[in-house]
This record gives C-alpha cells, sequence and structure tokens, in this order.
C-alpha cells in the first residue's frame, strides 16, 4: 500500500474501504504467487520469507487502517463494512497460514537455507512454529475440520465485539439521586422530560459510569446501574462466548492439547498452565491480610455513613472515595481541576520528548475521521524528518470502543529498498468531554489511563524492529504491557505532577499536601483492586482449561468469591468481558506484566524519573526490540539482573 499517511479519514466511504481491503487481498496474492514461481536453486531469505511478510503487510496495513474503523467511525454503514472487512482480512490471513504451497516453499527453503543472523533465524522458527500449530503435522482431514473451527471462531470474535460497542444501557433519576456528584457532571448528562419531572440519563459509558459509581450517595441508584453494566452485551453475548470456549477446546483437543490454556501458553513468556496457576493463587495469598485491611476499612466507613450492612461490590467505589476524603482530604473531583486533559497531554509530551529524545509535532494537515482527534508527527530531537505518527480519540460517541486501547494502524519494519516504514498508531479512550463551562478535567486515574496506553504508542511507534513479525508491540503477550505499566508510574511522582498539574481556573500549582495525601493514599483498597484482576484473570483461565464444563455464568458464579464479595446474582459480567476475544487464556498477562514493569520502574526510581541516559538505554533495550527477543531476555538486559515481585508487592503495600 502507498498511501504515505493511510487513507483520507475522513472521507472514507463504504466503497472505499470495500476497494481498498480487496485491493490488498489482490496484491498479496500477486506478491506470493511471484515467491512461489521461484525456483528452488535461486530461493533466499530475501526472495522468500521477507517476500512473505512484504505481501502480508499488504493486509495488515488494510486491516489496520480501514478494519480500524469499525471501532471509531460515526457512519454506521461505514462501521459495519469495516466490521465485515475487518473479518474477511482476518479469515484471508488464515486462508493463506493453512496453504499447503506456501508451506511447502517454506519447508523447502529451510532444509537448504544460507548462513542467518539470530533474528532471521527467529522468525523462521517462528514461521515453523505457526504451521506447527496449525496442524501441518496432521493428516489432511483433520486441518480442514481445523480451518473451519479457526473460521468459526473469527465470526464469533467480530460479533461478540460488536455486541458491546452496540449495547446501549442507562439509568434515568430524578436531580436528588444524583446527590454526590458535582454540577460539572451533571451538566454533562442528558436529560428527557416526563411530565412535570426532569430524569436525568446515566449511561454505561466510563465517564458517567465510574464517577457515578464513586460518588453517587444513592445506593439504590448506584446499584442499578452496576447490574446493568454487568449485562453489558446481552444475553446473546453468553452464547456468542459459549460456543467460542467451545470452538477453541475443540482445536486445542484436534493439536494435540489438553486445554486452549496449553495451547495459548507454550508461546508466552509462563509456556505452561502449572506456572500461571501457581502465579494467581500465590498473589492471591499474599494479598489476604492487606484485603481484610482494606475491607474493614470499607465497612467502618459504610458504618459511619449510617448503613450498617455489609459492604457490596456496587459499594466498594462510593467508600473507597469516602476514605479517601475522611482520611487523605482528597475528592476526586476537586483533584481533577487540576489534570486539565490539554495541561496533561503537554506534561505528558514533555516528559516523554525529554526521556526519550524525540519530539512530538501536531500534524494539522493529517486527515482525520472524526473532527475531536488529534493527530501528531514524530521526529527525533532536533530533526525535521518524521518517522510515525500519533492519533489521539479521546472522548465517548454513540457506537465508538467503550474502553481505552491502542491500535496499530501500521507497524514499522525494514523495507527492501533500506528505507524504513513508518509506523502509525492510534490511542482510543473515553475520558470526560468538555461542555461550555468546563475543559476537559480528568480524574487521577484518568491521567493514570493517558500515560498507560501511551505506553503502548511509544512501543508502536519507535521500534526498529527489521521484521513485520517483531515490530512495536509483537512480544509476548504476557510481557507487552510490562513497558505502558512502567509509564504510570510517573503520574505518582511528586516532580512530574509539579510539571503539568496546575488549577484550570486560577492556574496555581497542585498544593504539596494535596500531593502528599494523594501518594499517601496509593495503597489504599489496593488488595481489594487487585482481588477483581485476580477474578478476572481466573475466570478467562478456568474458561480455557481442561475442567471447564461449557456454564460461563456457573463459572463465573463459583470464583466471583475471590472479589471478597457476593456474586450479583441474574448478572453475566462475561458478556461483556471484551478481553476475553484476544486476550483469551491471557488476561493472567496484566498482573504478571505488572511484575516485571514495577521492577523496570526501580532504574528509573533510582535514577530520577527524567534520567536521559536511562531513557535512551530503555529506548533501545526494550522499546526499538519490539519481540525480536525474549521477554525474559528484554527484562534482564534493562535490569542488568534477574527480575523480582519486591517492588509489585511493595506498591500493593504487601
Amino acid at each position: 500500500m502507498n498511501n504515505a499517511w493511510g487513507p483520507d479519514f475522513d472521507a472514507l466511504s463504504v466503497l472505499n474501504i470495500e476497494e481498498a481491503c480487496a485491493k490488498s487481498i489482490q496484491e498479496c496474492d500477486k506478491e506470493i504467487t511471484k515467491i512461489i514461481a521461484v525456483q528452488a536453486n535461486k530461493r533466499t531469505f530475501v526472495n522468500t520469507i521477507e517476500a512473505l511478510e512484504a505481501a502480508q503487510d499488504h493486509i495488515g496495513q488494510a486491516a489496520g487502517q480501514y478494519g480500524f474503523m469499525a471501532y471509531v467511525a460515526e457512519n454506521e454503514n461505514v462501521r459495519n463494512t469495516a466490521r465485515d472487512w475487518e473479518a474477511k482480512l482476518e479469515q484471508y490471513l488464515l486462508n493463506l497460514s493453512f496453504r499447503e504451497d506456501i508451506f511447502d516453499v517454506i519447508q523447502k527453503y529451510t532444509n537448504n537455507h544460507e548462513p542467518l543472523n539470530a533474528e532471521q533465524q527467529r522468525l523462521i522458527n517462528h514461521i515453523l512454529s505457526d504451521y506447527q500449530r496449525n496442524g501441518f503435522n496432521l493428516p489432511e482431514e483433520k486441518r480442514m475440520q481445523l480451518r473451519e473451527l479457526f473460521d468459526r471462531l473469527i465470526e464469533l470474535g467480530v460479533t461478540f465485539q460488536q455486541n458491546i460497542n452496540e449495547y446501549d444501557d442507562a439509568i434515568f433519576i430524578e436531580h436528588d439521586e444524583l446527590e454526590g456528584l458535582p454540577e460539572t457532571y451533571i451538566a454533562g448528562l442528558q436529560k428527557e422530560h416526563q411530565g412535570n419531572k426532569v430524569l436525568y440519563r446515566v449511561s454505561l459509558d466510563y465517564p458517567e459510569l465510574h464517577p457515578f459509581l464513586s460518588n453517587a450517595k444513592s445506593e439504590k441508584a448506584r446499584k442499578e446501574l452496576f447490574l446493568k453494566d454487568q449485562l453489558k452485551g446481552g444475553d446473546a453475548n453468553v452464547l456468542v462466548l459459549e460456543e467460542a470456549l467451545s470452538v477453541r477446546k475443540k482445536i486445542a483437543k484436534l493439536l494435540g492439547y489438553k486445554s486452549w490454556a496449553e495451547y495459548i501458553l507454550e508461546i508466552r513468556m509462563a509456556k505452561k498452565p502449572e506456572k500461571v496457576a501457581a502465579f494467581l493463587t500465590d498473589l492471591e495469598q499474599k494479598i489476604q491480610k492487606k484485603a481484610q485491611v482494606d475491607r474493614d476499612l470499607l465497612t467502618v466507613s459504610k458504618q459511619e455513613a449510617g448503613n450498617d450492612q455489609e459492604v457490596n461490590i456496587w459499594d466498594w467505589r462510593y467508600y473507597h472515595n469516602r476514605l479517601l476524603e475522611s482520611e487523605y482530604s482528597i475528592n476526586e473531583f476537586e483533584v481533577a481541576k487540576y489534570f486539565q486533559l490539554d495541561t496533561c497531554l503537554a506534561g505528558l509530551f514533555e516528559i516523554c520528548q525529554e526521556l526519550l529524545a524525540v519530539e512530538f509535532i501536531e500534524a494539522p494537515d493529517a486527515k482525520r475521521w472524526h473532527k475531536d482527534v488529534l493527530a501528531y508527527d514524530i521526529v527525533e530531537s532536533g530533526s525535521e524528518e518524521v518517522f510515525a505518527r500519533f492519533y489521539m480519540d479521546l472522548f465517548p460517541r454513540p457506537n465508538k470502543y467503550g474502553h481505552a486501547a491502542a491500535f496499530t494502524l501500521r507497524s514499522g519494519r525494514e523495507l527492501d529498498n533500506g528505507i524504513y516504514q513508518r509506523p502509525i498508531s492510534a490511542i482510543v479512550a473515553n475520558f470526560t468531554k468538555p461542555i461550555d463551562s468546563t475543559p476537559s478535567l480528568l480524574r487521577h486515574s484518568e491521567v493514570v489511563t493517558l500515560f498507560h496506553e501511551f505506553g503502548h504508542i511509544l512501543h508502536q511507534t519507535l521500534t526498529k524492529s527489521r521484521y513485520l513479525r517483531f515490530s512495536g508491540t509483537r512480544t509476548e503477550r504476557d510481557f507487552v504491557e510490562a513497558p505502558s505499566q512502567m509509564l504510570e508510574n510517573w503520574v505518582w511522582n511528586r516532580d512530574v505532577l509539579k510539571k503539568f498539574a496546575f488549577h484550570f481556573e486560577t492556574g496555581e500549582s497542585i498544593p504539596e499536601d494535596l500531593l502528599t495525601a494523594m501518594i499517601a493514599a496509593r495503597q489504599l483498597s489496593s488488595a481489594v483492586t487487585t482481588q477483581r484482576q485476580l477474578f478476572f484473570a481466573n475466570l478467562d483461565f478456568t474458561y480455557h482449561s481442561e475442567e471447564f464444563d461449557g456454564d460461563s455464568t456457573k463459572t463465573a458464579r463459583e470464583l466471583h468469591k475471590i472479589t471478597g464479595f457476593p456474586f450479583p446474582e441474574g448478572t453475566h459480567f462475561q458478556s461483556g468481558f471484551g478481553h476475553l476475544f484476544g486476550y483469551d487464556a491471557g488476561y493472567y498477562g496484566y498482573l504478571w506484566s505488572q511484575v516485571f514493569g514495577e521492577d523496570m520502574y526501580t532504574r528509573f526510581a533510582e535514577a530520577g524519573p527524567l534520567n536521559k541516559e536511562l531513557g535512551a538505554f530503555y529506548r533501545k533495550t526494550i522499546l526499538e526490540r519490539g519481540g525480536s527477543v525474549d521477554g525474559d531476555t528484554l527484562v534482564k538486559d534493562f535490569l542488568g539482573r534477574e527480575p523480582n515481585n519486591q517492588a509489585f508487592l511493595r506498591k500493593l503495600g504487601v
């Protein structure tokens, strides 16, 4: 694909998407035909292995740029077309991975190849592993069964995400049930008139959901909203998920694995299910004492508010917030006044530019898919030559992707003319939108999210990996979060925060006593929060284990005790748990990689969070290498020692 910076996003039509995606398949087919036609005695790494990567990059770019519109386009037809083509492109790549003629060519080359360097050999090893994991050592009949199952899995994944994105529910309440929420929040809500009454609509979008659960005094309203959120995706998605889990189990069995978890973990840092199970069990035990302390504090807070029954799962955010106010004098909406989005972006950019010797330059002429989207080019410090671009789509709108994520629109790789293909990425998030009276103000937790997602952007855009297979965030899935989780620590550093935390009205710097309180309160409810993550990880892991019986709601009910809260009857949280596609059998990776992220930060804590020499070393050792070496090696090379979990446990207050 020869477009310098991708398509004309703001003028994309159904026809554009169809033509571009169809063309990517034609180009890929054409190049593969050439590769297969190369004479055996003239076969080289360049005209076989590298040429295959180049051919498949047509598909990767079409999916990255046109398929991406399924998550962000306002126009429903464009969104649906993009979603259809995203699935078609994924299925096309699956078809390629089952083609005998391509496998034959690769095998013939690997049996008689020239001497290779470590990265080239790694690439071949990964490709051969892919074929083995696609059943190429099985009889043809079983391979055809596998192919059909993988095809079905793609269809189910598309449907599952679509059902989540398009799920629209809310509670409608009167003004008095909004007690505890500031006028700036209330002003942003949609209103409906019913006779003489004005009802406020509180939706499941994050900027409305989380502040409401954390601040609304009405337990009845909090409970109603929480339970609605636990049904996201609908009953239909429970069936979609359960079919997908069954399909995955069949694939694993056909390939000779005991479970999907065993199949997936073979190519992760963890390697084996037993190691993951031990990691999760050990962490659950280590945080028990702290979790009891957390829970006791929440219970006392509820009793002090005049309610003496147990703290329910829809209560904990509210009483956590109440403790922040009573014990630390922290009100998240007052704190948010120091975190205006524009200032946070400026601070984030300044920190990363200083640390990594790059500059982010706004690209006003960049084509964008919505008027709210920002675009930036990346250059080396002191240079004018642009080597990457990223977009930021930060506010909620109907049918947009509902979480926060970083998407790769185009991967970096070395082209056959020696030039490096310029990577393109995008952050998609759902922060509070500015209104006439107030700019976009971020709660501190949202500032953490912003830094986290930007960690992925840095990983994707600063890559120097020679090959597509190892470009950017294409590392092991249980390592990929570590750089992002590490970057979250900057938002807890006093000196860093003073660079960009200014009151949006007065311009006053965030007060010292507030900073001290925020840092002191960091471990409040840390074990309760981790127990919820352990529930998500165990749920995902159990769904993909040998013992799973197919009833996803029963399993959710049984495992819910890990959270320390009673199971909310009549709900099916798993129907809206988007990570079950993409992070299947891998959600444990969020906690697993956090161990590495926290350990890596110890070097910055010691040298200083803005130490340029260490920043340069981090860029070279972690960000630029992508997946060109194993995650274990990346961490050890950066730390100069074996990693450990001490920093992670300290952060939790264990």
